[in-house]
């Protein structure tokens, strides 16, 4: 049967270097080769594009193309065409560069014999053709990889990734051409879900053993995104043809639904059917392992045992599904009462016991108990109906009031019964004389209760002084607490538990008519004495009745909002920054100024600032002690000075003490500074001396 003809593009624009080729192939068999002579790449191209070519010599040094881009432009027309470059003696190194680009072979010019030519024609087209076979099983074994529903991984002898298939790129996070090359333990990232220790190395167990060997069970995939997958696999090696193990390959599948069930069934059995919450042989333990932990790190264990007062009336009079409702909203409540290394546990019919891990003080067990009634008593709806339920809370403290579990919860169940028995809705310690501090704190409990209407309160003034004129620019309230049992109490320990017991709002208004009040008597006797600032707590802050109040006490005691200025830290106003903004814009709106007090150490940023309308920042303390005692820290001082005049916002420094931290904040043009250098906090009556005296040597050190 005769060949059939093949069809032979040479493109060359060197008329000889044509001719010499049109020989050699007229020489070898006139008949089997049929020549087409192109002398430009545009010319090719469009050639190509017809895809009636069997074969391109194409030479690389063309009037219209040169080097590796005539191959790549020659393969852009026709994919499918072998091509055999032909280059210069010294252009070997141009031609390896132009095969790796795709072509087949390369000759080199003035070295072709007339046989060599169609020769090497024909191991082209065939090793084009074998390429092109190969691509097709690779893309057919690749399709079927990619459509099986397990992931697929396979790796080199030293651990390196050669292929992951779809699934496997989407349970990793890697895709096939990212991982190439990278080495197993980066991608396939796995380890014990219980030990959460890293497993041995897949790869290097199946060449180990030369056979399939599978994970140890209960083993997490770490994609790249940090998420666990839970998966099973197995891991098979892959062999040369003298069957040496080369590499493996790793088929493994997503188990996270059927391990899910597990941990079910496994939760079940230790945790209330109920509520949720874990049962009495779940919380034994958990206690258990608390106290064992506890002696490592010098810290405290505390049980609380909380009975509700009440529950059986409801219960009985509106069913036993009301009841349960209620258990569950009471379940709920508790729970975000704790932090997430506390256990809540429902012993049984309205039973609770919480478990208090980690604590460093005693106290901190009386802060959550108090937190505790306050979120039972608050009203639940159910069904339709406004229940109200009180509980008693027993105490019990490791080591102090047990060395185990059973002790702990037996001693804080007899202190919850005295809780009871002294007029229920409070909570006893087991044994008060070993928790001293908390006592102590409860104690200041009871005295806050009834400082207001025993008029135990006074406000002191730290004047503001303008650091350009020297003049005092404004006064900052600062709340003092006098009791005739507890002398003089710091409100570092009174105001947190104002806080927790719900007395700030009252306190804080207080403090709020109390200051509008002396300021109106300053302004009515002819002092100038700018605006009064006053600390807004969070919980102040979010009342309802917040801006109502404010402008009430404005009304009653006849001060102009311009001289009332509010404090509030970046906590209170980034932890619902929306309505927080509407708050402020309602204030300033009617000529309320609004500072942000401690800045610096909160978490605001700078675009979140901009949304806030504000009138000044306060740049906390502790950076401006840093002036002096830290000078490299000194950028952070200046940085808040400059952000404050860039935002149009006047800027306060807190805490000046000493003359070298004034120098520095004038020379930053910070506006205004309030500290010891200038008084500490001081009565009415002595600061209306400031007022009228001021301070002579502050102005002429501004103005030397």
């Amino acid at each position: 049967m005769k060949e059939k003809t093949l069809q032979v593009l040479v493109v060359e624009d060197n008329a000889g270097d044509a001719r010499l080729l049109r020989e050699m192939f007229r020489s070898e068999d006139p008949d089997r080769f049929e020549i087409t002579h192109l002398l430009r790449m545009r010319d090719a191209e469009i050639h190509l594009a017809n895809r009636g070519t069997d074969v391109v010599l194409l030479d690389m040094g063309l009037p219209d193309g040169h080097g590796v881009d005539t191959v790549r432009r020659a393969r852009a027309a026709d994919p499918s065409i072998p091509i055999i470059v032909l280059t210069g003696l010294d252009d070997e190194d141009l031609a390896a560069e132009a095969m790796k680009a795709g072509a087949q072979d390369y000759l080199i010019k003035g070295q072709i014999e007339n046989r060599a030519l169609p020769r090497a024609l024909r191991h082209a087209i065939e090793r084009h053709r074998m390429q092109e076979s190969l691509f097709v099983e690779k893309e057919r074994a690749q399709v079927t990889l990619n459509c099986i529903g397990d992931a697929v991984i396979c790796a080199d002898i030293s651990g390196n990734i050669t292929f992951l298939n779809l699934v496997a790129e989407k349970m990793t996070g890697w895709s096939c051409q990212e991982s190439a090359g990278r080495l197993m333990a980066e991608v396939f990232r796995i380890l014990d879900a219980t030990t959460r220790k890293t497993t041995p190395n897949p790869i290097e167990l199946a060449v180990l053993h030369n056979r399939i060997v599978h994970l140890p069970l209960n083993c997490n995939l770490i994609r790249r995104d940090g998420v666990e997958i839970s998966i099973e696999d197995s891991v098979a090696p892959i062999h040369d043809r003298e069957g040496r193990a080369i590499g493996a390959v790793i088929v493994f599948r997503d188990v996270s639904a059927t391990r899910a069930l597990a941990l079910e069934v496994a939760h079940s059995a230790q945790h209330d059917f109920l509520t949720g919450l874990p049962n009495r042989v779940l919380f034994n333990d958990r206690v258990s392992r608390a106290i064992s932990l506890a002696p490592r790190h010098a810290q405290k264990v505390a049980v609380l045992f909380l009975d509700l007062d009440g529950f059986k009336h409801i219960n009985d009079s509106l069913g036993h599904p009301a009841g349960d409702k209620l258990l569950q909203s009471i379940a709920k409540r508790l729970q975000a009462c704790v932090r997430d290394s506390d256990t809540v546990s429902r012993q049984g019919g309205d039973e609770f016991v919480v478990l208090l891990s980690e604590m460093t003080r005693s106290e901190d067990a009386a802060i959550t108990a108090r937190r505790m009634l306050q979120a039972v008593a608050e009203v639940h709806s159910i069904d339709r109906h406004d229940l109200h339920v009180t509980a008693s809370i027993g105490l019990s403290v490791y080591p102090d009031d047990g060395m185990d579990a059973e002790t702990l919860i037996k001693n804080a169940d007899t202190a919850m019964y005295q809780a009871k028995e002294n007029g229920r809705q409070s909570y006893q310690f087991f044994k008060p004389e070993m928790n001293v501090r908390a006592v102590e704190r409860q104690s200041i409990e009871e005295h806050l209760r009834r400082a207001l209407e025993r008029d135990e309160f006074a406000l002191h003034y730290q004047p503001k002084v303008n650091l350009r004129t020297g003049k005092i620019a404004g006064a900052e309230a600062l709340i003092r607490w006098t009791n005739p049992k507890l002398g003089s109490v710091s409100p570092g320990q009174f105001i947190p538990v104002a806080e927790d017991c719900g007395l700030i709002v009252p306190i804080g208004r207080w403090v709020l008519r109390e200051a509008c009040t002396q300021a109106r008597d300053w302004i009515d006797a002819g002092f100038s004495m700018g605006s009064v600032a006053v600390n807004i707590s969070a919980m102040e802050f979010r009342d309802e009745e917040f801006i109502e109040s404010v402008f009430a006490i404005l009304k009653e005691t006849r001060l102009d909002p311009e001289f009332l200025e509010l404090e509030l830290t970046e906590s209170v106003l980034m932890k619902r920054a929306e309505s927080a903004a509407s708050v402020l814009k309602a204030l300033r709106a009617r000529g309320v100024q609004v500072a942000v007090d401690d800045f610096g150490t909160g978490y605001s940023s700078l675009s979140y600032l901009r949304k806030f309308p504000i009138d000044a920042l306060k740049i906390d303390q502790s950076f401006v002690r840093e002036i002096t005692c830290a000078p490299a820290e000194t950028t952070i001082v200046a940085a808040i000075i400059s952000m404050g005049r860039s935002l149009n916002l006047r800027v306060v420094a807190e805490g000046a003490e000493t003359q070298e931290e004034l120098a520095f904040l004038q020379a930053h043009e910070c506006d205004q500074a309030q500290g010891y250098f200038f008084s500490r906090p001081v009565g009415a009556r002595q600061f209306a001396k400031l007022l009228e005296n001021g301070f002579p040597e502050m102005i002429a050190f501004v103005h030397q």
